[in-house]
């Protein structure tokens, strides 16, 4: 038994250390939908007010995200993710003692964003850039699927807790939880396979990494004006906020009120979210380990165009019981949620290096989560504004749909090294 154990290559040991940190992050992010209804009731705060501080947490956990591979390259990946652990902590624990309205702005917002923005899958593709040569899409996939892992596991369990106890013992569970995960990251996660001695998973030698990622917050802006020089950014950066629009921002902030909306209880929602989390993770490794054997632009056609037509039938099939087209469209979007992020991350890595692909996909990543700050706030002003959520469920569709067109565009579209070659020989 022992034997067995000590073959298993680090680098697995390392993927199930970042799957727990990443379900971490998922544990707030699954919660926020089912808490806005009791924050609201409890301090007579507006949904665009909720809504607001939701979005505000979705944009700082974007923006941080870029910056989350220049600290890693600056301090360590195990100094970074367990401070940032901490400060999810501390952050959830102190929303348990607000009293007013800027409180919860400042904690859900400042706080726990920028501490989630550094558990970001940025970090995931660090990992997975360091640690393997092959298997780079699995495991990919398997770090997106965190997230999916992380409502399964916490949202009906936080649901009952809050239906029972009140929102505050949800937001002591998952402050206990990051503390608790925070001195085991500490202690068990490491850089890179050479700090034990160890190539990555997969390699004979010592990959060619290519040109080192930046290790100060200039260098990251950098290549963040270098890569919007190049075409490809545009489109994958506008796609996925898309991605980020209609999944963390739409489904994932309203669709528990929306349920509410229709007479359907908290808890049965919260349910349904939890199967996507399920179908989420077969989802999400699947489209991790197709990366490694197709095209990752025909997966994103597919992927989008398919996630757009099932946004059109929400406005159908949601209603105050579970009945089979509203289990049809949990279980095909559970499959779709973020099935996306390995084949997007592959390209970044496909048309800007290997090396500086973690930074780039940052900023990539960034997008994804002003779509879904700015889709948390525009739902929320929807439905205040009409009493329903149906104009936000179209536009997340057609979005959908024209994010799938657009992929059709790399195709003409050479990599940042093939440029950069072309105007040499140009010159």
């Amino acid at each position: 038994m022992f034997t067995a154990v000590s073959r298993i290559h680090r680098a697995w040991w390392i993927v199930a250390i970042t799957f727990l940190t990443l379900i971490s992050a998922a544990a707030f992010r699954s919660t926020t939908g089912v808490m806005l209804v009791p924050l609201e009731e409890e301090f007579g705060w507006s949904r665009s007010l909720t809504s607001g501080a939701v979005a505000l947490h979705l944009l700082m956990y974007g923006i941080t995200a870029p910056f989350a591979a220049t600290l890693i390259e600056r301090f360590s990946m195990r100094r970074v993710v367990a401070s940032a652990l901490l400060l999810v902590a501390s952050g959830l624990y102190l929303t348990t003692l607000m009293t007013q309205s800027w409180h919860l702005v400042v904690l859900w917002g400042l706080f726990v964003g920028f501490g989630t923005g550094c558990l970001a899958l940025v970090f995931g593709a660090a990992v997975a850039n360091r640690w393997f040569v092959k298997r780079r899409g699995l495991v990919t996939g398997m770090f997106s699927a965190g997230y999916a892992t992380g409502s399964m596991i916490f949202l009906p369990l936080l649901t009952f807790m809050i239906s029972n106890n009140g929102w505050r013992s949800a937001s002591i569970t998952v402050a206990a939880f990051c503390a608790v995960l925070a001195p085991i990251v500490f202690i068990f996660l490491r850089d890179r396979p050479s700090d034990v001695g160890l190539l990555p998973y997969g390699a004979t030698e010592e990959p060619e990494m290519g040109p080192a990622a930046p290790a100060t917050a200039r260098g990251a802006i950098e290549i963040l004006f270098t890569s919007m020089r190049h075409p490809a950014f545009w489109v994958l950066a506008f796609t996925f906020f898309v991605c980020g629009w209609s999944t963390n921002g739409l489904i994932g902030t309203h669709f528990i009120p929306a349920a509410h909306d229709h007479g359907m209880p908290a808890t049965t929602a919260a349910s349904l979210l939890a199967i996507v989390g399920i179908f989420d993770l077969i989802g999400t490794v699947g489209s991790g380990y197709l990366t490694d054997k197709v095209s990752s632009m025909w997966l994103l056609v597919f992927f989008y165009g398919m996630r757009g037509l099932a946004l059109l039938t929400i406005p159908v099939v949601l209603g105050p019981h579970v009945n089979p087209p509203l289990i049809f469209f949990i279980v095909f979007y559970g499959l779709d949620w973020i099935a996306t992020v390995p084949p997007t991350v592959q390209l970044c890595r496909e048309y800007f290096g290997l090396a500086r692909s973690g930074v780039v996909y940052g900023w990539v990543f960034a997008f994804h989560m002003v779509g879904a700050a700015i889709a948390a706030s525009f739902a929320g002003w929807i439905r205040e504004s009409n009493g329903d959520y149906e104009i936000a469920w179209y536009t997340a569709a057609i979005l959908c749909l024209i994010a799938a067109a657009c992929m059709f565009l790399l195709k003409k579209i050479p990599t940042l090294a093939q440029a950069e070659k072309a105007n040499l020989t140009s010159h």
